[in-house]
């Protein structure tokens, strides 16, 4: 069998029969490259989507959700509707030890957002209004900060002992400092109070604050705005196999308890999922790669269907020949090799095309990006293991098709052929 592979002579009859009618073969061979051109170029701008998402998103905790307080729409407990109540520190600690889910829970304060008026900040003689976080450290956790070389983020000793330092964005940099100094180590004025500048941060693709932000430790924007235990909202990171959407229900439900809330008032505290859209971005991405799939598959199969059909027709008229092979003593075997051989051939030599296609494709969409495009898209591509699955199905598609014009010709009867006009 392998020596009738790699005969010369093997190849030249297939070559010479799909050669006897070149439009029809090539129209063959469009439409099977098509079908996995299309899922080269569907599953690739659909990766190129979701390393988009997963390249803004790096830095945020996906698995995260936002915990505000509002104002109550059922009456509990003798309090009336419309009551509002505040988080507090303290609700912190119960809700990590009640919640194990939770990897990380981060109590946020701000002047100058729903905070009030946002304070007025002053260099020499250089002012500006921006917006002042109180934060933990935890925070940096679950949105990472892109801090510059030299500087850090706030860490535990400023929590301790109240230090009187701040982190800033690069727009505040650029206002209140001149153009070559370095802002770490140097002092801002925050209202009356005088505060070291210890980091300077980029300002991320995505985040919970632009770049014309200040950051300055819980403990001490608590002494500073006299915000005492209150706490503006908390940012709550679960772990990567938890249910995000059950945990903010449990968390939202133990909340109702602290603080005496009705457990069917939905409108008393108020929350934002990032991991329940992050769920929908990711299932959209999936939902695009199943189409790719599904459109190429039919596509292909569709394909090689008209390289049976066209197989089909080749043996019609191709009888007499196959006859006289036949009475010269060519085997059943020897003939179905033949055309099984064929039908691969054309399908491998589609699929190869088709995939060259397909990357040339996504390497141009590439190549035309916007290396800082706001659009979340980069790199569409496809798995190699991908590829080559797809170039074997084909194989097999085409190999399995060819089985029916192969058993076509070995039917024929070399007297019959030999009688065929």
């Amino acid at each position: 069998m392998f020596r009738f592979i790699f005969d010369k002579d093997t190849w030249q009859e297939i070559w010479g029969s799909i050669s006897k009618n070149k439009i029809r073969t090539v129209i063959t061979v469009i439409g099977v490259l098509w079908g996995i051109f299309v899922y080269i170029a569907l599953s690739g701008a659909a990766k190129g989507l979701d390393n988009g998402f997963e390249k803004e998103f790096q830095d945020i905790a996906s698995n995260s959700m936002f915990i505000w307080a509002q104002s109550t729409s059922i009456p509990h407990k003798g309090f009336k509707t419309g009551r509002r109540f505040n988080l507090k520190v303290s609700d912190v600690e119960t809700l990590k030890n009640k919640h194990p889910e939770i990897q990380f829970i981060a109590p946020r304060n701000v002047q100058g957002v729903f905070g009030g008026e946002p304070p007025q900040v002053v260099r020499g003689f250089k002012t500006g209004t921006y917006q002042v976080f109180g934060d933990y450290p935890v925070v940096d956790k679950v949105n990472k900060k892109k801090i510059f070389d030299g500087g850090r983020f706030l860490n535990d000793d400023d929590i301790k002992y109240d230090r009187k330092v701040v982190v800033i964005g690069e727009k505040v940099r650029d206002e209140l400092f001149d153009k070559d100094e370095d802002p770490v180590g140097g002092y801002i004025k925050i209202g009356s109070i005088y505060f070291q500048v210890i980091g300077v941060y980029k300002l991320n693709n995505f985040g919970f604050e632009g770049d014309d932000s200040i950051f300055m430790p819980f403990t001490t924007y608590r002494k500073v705005y006299n915000s005492g235990d209150l706490v503006g909202w908390m940012v709550v990171a679960a772990y990567d196999n938890a249910d995000i959407v059950a945990l903010e229900d449990k968390v939202k439900s133990t909340i109702k308890k602290l603080h005496d809330i009705h457990p069917d008032d939905e409108r008393a505290v108020g929350g934002f999922n990032l991991g329940e859209e992050f769920g929908r971005i990711k299932g959209f991405a999936k939902g695009m790669n199943l189409l790719s799939l599904v459109v190429g598959l039919a596509t292909i199969i569709a394909g090689v269907i008209a390289i049976g059909n066209i197989l089909l027709i080749s043996v019609k008229e191709r009888t007499r020949e196959l006859g006289v092979r036949r009475a010269l003593g060519a085997t059943p075997r020897e003939v179905k090799a033949q055309i099984l051989l064929e039908s691969v051939f054309l399908t491998v030599v589609a699929g190869i095309i088709g995939i060259i296609l397909g990357a040339g494709v996504l390497a141009l969409i590439q190549a035309t990006l916007p290396e800082d495009g706001d659009f979340p898209y980069t790199n569409p591509t496809v798995p190699i293991p991908f590829v080559l699955g797809a170039l074997v199905i084909m194989v097999v598609l085409g190999t399995l098709i060819g089985l029916i014009p192969a058993q076509r010709a070995v039917s024929i009867k070399p007297i019959d052929a030999l009688r065929e006009e």
